[in-house]
């Protein structure tokens, strides 16, 4: 990496040095704004250091370009004044910038830091007669939400343990805070027995100590086997079954505070059964929270969306009900786990 920028930023030079040569030589053929070339590249590709520094050299290669002028015309004069606050513009920001990297090499690190999200939220393959799928959409279109999933099958297969998250904030700042989450997470999860889950987490938000460090989770376990399984959720919308055999969704309520507000805490769990043809909601408050609508109405709205689509198919369900229903203003996540009939 050092090696290859040290390479651009000779080759810039070098660039910047043969455009003086031809400004100097030929001014008609080669305006002096042709300086701005390198250093427009160099902002893009450069670290904020190495900018800082080709900045000022860009800074002696006009001051050359100014004394090779044969005149002084408003126009050369405006543009090399023009050109001398870019430089100084370049060198003051390049100064204040706190990551010391170039604006492309920036945006790949947010592109790798949202594809680590969402590579978290792939869901292990499940044997029949089980479907799982997820679902995720970020407020405003963004690339970045503080909501994710995190999933993993646990004593040889015959168990699925998953947790649905939602982090304070939004945008980028609830990304970076959701990516340390869910790696943590993501080693709790498939280490700890399903009781013992939420309340190391909570411990692990309490120690971070971040200006908005609360979450709200609701976490599943199930075994694969008998189809029993126990919700535990810590300030989180409660997860909704469908009962096949009546086509009615219930809210499963259990109880527990934030992630990362309280001390010494523990959750209780609700028990059920998926029996064949059930399906088990666990989904964000994105999905069912408005700013003028009860948050239990729009529980009741879900439950309706979702009864709707499955009419149709359970293909895709997590993907269509998230795409119809809640706000686009705030993140959405849902996980679907069904039963499917033999």
């Amino acid at each position: 990496m050092l090696r290859s920028e040290r390479g651009l930023t000779l080759a810039l030079g070098l660039a910047s040095v043969g455009l003086l040569v031809c400004v100097g030589l030929l001014p008609d053929s080669f305006p002096v704004t042709l300086l701005m070339v390198p250093l427009l590249l160099g902002i893009l590709l450069l670290s904020r250091r190495r900018m800082v520094r080709f900045a000022y050299f860009t800074v002696l290669c006009l001051t050359a370009a100014t004394i090779l002028q044969s005149s002084y015309e408003v126009r050369v004069v405006s543009a090399l004044a023009v050109m001398y606050a870019v430089c100084l513009a370049v060198i003051i920001t390049g100064r204040r910038a706190t990551l010391g990297v170039g604006r492309l090499q920036g945006e790949s690190m947010l592109v790798d830091l949202r594809d680590r999200i969402l590579a978290q939220a792939e869901l292990p393959p499940l044997p029949a007669p089980w479907q799982v799928e997820s679902a995720l959409s970020s407020a405003g279109g963004s690339p970045f939400a503080g909501d994710f999933v995190v999933a993993t099958r646990r004593h040889q297969g015959r168990s699925l343990e998953v947790v649905v998250v939602d982090v304070s904030g939004k945008g980028e700042q609830a990304g970076t805070r959701a990516l340390q989450l869910s790696g943590a997470m993501s080693g709790l999860i498939g280490a700890l027995p399903p009781a013992e889950f939420l309340p190391a987490a909570n411990e692990y938000l309490l120690q971070r100590e971040w200006e908005e460090g609360f979450a709200t989770a609701v976490h599943l376990s199930l075994n694969l086997e008998s189809g029993r399984f126990e919700v535990r959720t810590a300030g989180h919308p409660p997860a909704v079954q469908r009962h096949a055999g009546s086509g009615r969704w219930e809210p499963l309520r259990s109880e527990g505070p934030v992630l990362g507000l309280v001390p010494d805490v523990e959750y209780d769990a609700i028990g059920g059964r998926l029996d064949p043809g059930d399906a088990l909601l666990l989904y964000t408050d994105g999905m069912v929270e408005r700013p003028s609508r009860d948050i239990e109405l729009g529980i009741d709205a879900m439950m309706g969306a979702a009864e709707r689509l499955v009419i149709r198919s359970w293909d895709r369900l997590a993907e269509r009900l998230v795409s119809s229903v809640g706000s686009p203003d705030d993140d959405r996540a849902l996980l679907l786990v069904h039963h499917q009939l033999r």
